[in-house]
């Protein structure tokens, strides 16, 4: 049996070799200090800054030393609803974004408690100040002067924290009820007056293409009356010709039929009496033997007589055929030519040189013995009554 004492000694070596274990333990747990790559660590010992720790595994004084994590990496700072009064006193409200980097962790620990918290503040600071240095208009059109404007302020204090502000954008800038609802009647009066622009120029428009359409339409049928008179003015123009060439073809036939129709003027009267020239008795004579074939004695045959050189240069019988190639040149329509034309007139391409109906006539009847239809056959009429009474005589 082992005495109480030795039993008690044995006890305590055990506690205390365990105890001893347990403090290798914890000391070389204290002492390895394991860094992420994205991170570095402030080491105090005994409250005294030592150094930065890089990331890997490091060893420090076990049970007096402490460290503090510095994320190296791009951080995100919501910047909270901030109030402003802008320059032209209108109520606006704002938030923001900051991204921010740490620099220099030795400055982001000695130079500020906590770099995150004061960024943050600085940056809410700076907004308000900067809203109210604008008036609303620029506060809602000028986002990326605003960012500027912030980043710039923030560069300077934070440079000192080892911090540095990479970029700032602000997510909404929105005016009072009262504005908006204000700024809502005046984009709405803007675009009614917008519409009402709009609609005045479609009439103008509207009214300037039906005058030009018009015009085109009037000016198309114009061109369409001056071909219809050139045409009617030809067609008068042959006529006249025709006739006046048929005053030539009046010979015997003519001078009979004229003769028994004053017989028949005659037979009418109520005179019992008649005197009859020799010469319309031989007419007569030759009449009834042309229509009867009877063998009435043979006289001297009652022949067509031509006309003078006066009369025949009057009528302008001898240069009727070169008027009629005239004619019939000047009728010929170049169908291809009017059809252009009118195209022309379509597009508004008018031509100064579309010459009248009157100008047309006058050049296409170039020859001045051609006459108009009345006169020649009055003159061929006076022609031949003259002939008929010379030979009446």
């Amino acid at each position: 049996m082992v005495p109480l004492p030795l039993q008690f000694a044995g006890l305590t070596a055990a506690f205390l070799g365990l105890l001893f274990l347990l403090v290798v333990v914890v000391a070389l747990y204290q002492a390895i200090v394991i860094v992420d790559a994205y991170e570095k660590q402030a080491l105090t010992v005994f409250g005294e800054y030592r150094q930065l720790l890089e990331p890997g595994i490091n060893v420090v004084p076990p049970f007096v030393s402490r460290t503090y994590t510095f994320d190296m990496r791009t951080q995100t700072l919501d910047v909270p609803r901030q109030e402003a009064i802008t320059r032209d006193n209108s109520p606006v409200t704002a938030d923001a974004v900051v991204y921010i980097k740490v620099m220099d962790a030795k400055k982001a620990f000695l130079e500020v408690e906590d770099y995150k918290t004061a960024v943050s503040n600085l940056a809410q600071t700076t907004l308000r100040a900067v809203l109210g240095d604008m008036e609303l208009d620029d506060t809602l059109n000028k986002r990326q002067e605003i960012n500027a404007r912030i980043r710039k302020e923030l560069d300077e204090p934070t440079d000192e924290w080892g911090i540095r502000v990479e970029s700032v954008e602000v997510r909404e800038v929105n005016p009072s009820k009262d504005v908006q609802q204000a700024m809502e009647q005046q984009t709405s009066a803007e675009r009614r007056r917008r519409a009402m622009i709009l609609e005045a120029q479609g009439e103008r428009r509207s009214a300037v293409e039906s005058a030009e359409g018009e015009k085109q339409s009037n000016i198309i049928r114009a061109q369409g009356e001056k071909q219809s008179q050139i045409l009617e003015a030809q067609g008068d123009a042959i006529s006249t010709v025709l006739r006046a060439k048929s005053a030539e073809s009046m010979g015997e036939r003519a001078i009979i039929d004229k003769g028994m129709e004053a017989l028949v003027d005659i037979g009418q009267g109520d005179s019992t009496t008649f005197v009859l020239p020799q010469e319309l008795t031989s007419l007569v004579g030759r009449y009834g033997k042309q229509l009867t074939g009877s063998d009435v004695q043979d006289s001297a045959g009652l022949d067509s007589l031509e006309f003078d050189e006066e009369t025949r240069e009057m009528l302008g019988l001898d240069d009727i055929e070169e008027i009629l190639g005239q004619i019939d040149e000047a009728a010929e329509m170049d169908t291809e030519a009017l059809e252009q034309e009118a195209e022309a007139v379509k597009s508004g391409d008018i031509d100064d040189s579309i010459k009248s109906a009157d100008e047309i006539i006058s050049n296409a009847n170039a020859d001045d013995s051609v006459q108009s239809a009345d006169q020649a056959v009055d003159e061929g009429d006076g022609a031949a009554d003259a002939e008929t009474e010379s030979e009446t005589e």
